[in-house]
């Protein structure tokens, strides 16, 4: 990843409103800021979360509470608690679906 065109910036995520996505099951809140050529989010995945895609963009997922499992293309599950997290380039070798049975919160940079 090169971040470009980013200036310095002092996110107060309690100012930013969540929008809600909802999944196959479950819904996730996304509190996002744009900028340059990145994507930052926060986001809660509802317990019983289920996304309804497997995203073939490249992320840095860090987990911040709760936990969840990542589903890989080829039925591979990677799961997620605390203090971990997964990172995968643009492409569509790393596609990935996310699960979270018991609700998750993570900070996603793309």
């Amino acid at each position: 990843m090169k971040i470009e065109n980013v200036p310095f910036t002092v996110t107060d995520w309690a100012r930013i409103l969540p929008d809600e996505h909802p999944g196959t099951a479950g819904m996730s809140l996304w509190k996002m800021v744009e900028t340059g050529n990145i994507r930052l989010r926060i986001v809660e995945y509802s317990p019983g979360f289920v996304a309804d895609h497997f995203c073939p963009r490249g992320h840095v997922m860090f987990v911040l509470a709760g936990e969840l499992e990542v589903k890989l293309s080829d039925g591979t599950v990677h799961t997620l608690a605390p203090g971990m997290s997964f990172h995968a380039a643009d492409d569509g070798k790393n596609m990935h679906q996310i699960l979270s049975a018991r609700g998750a919160r993570v900070f996603v940079v793309d």
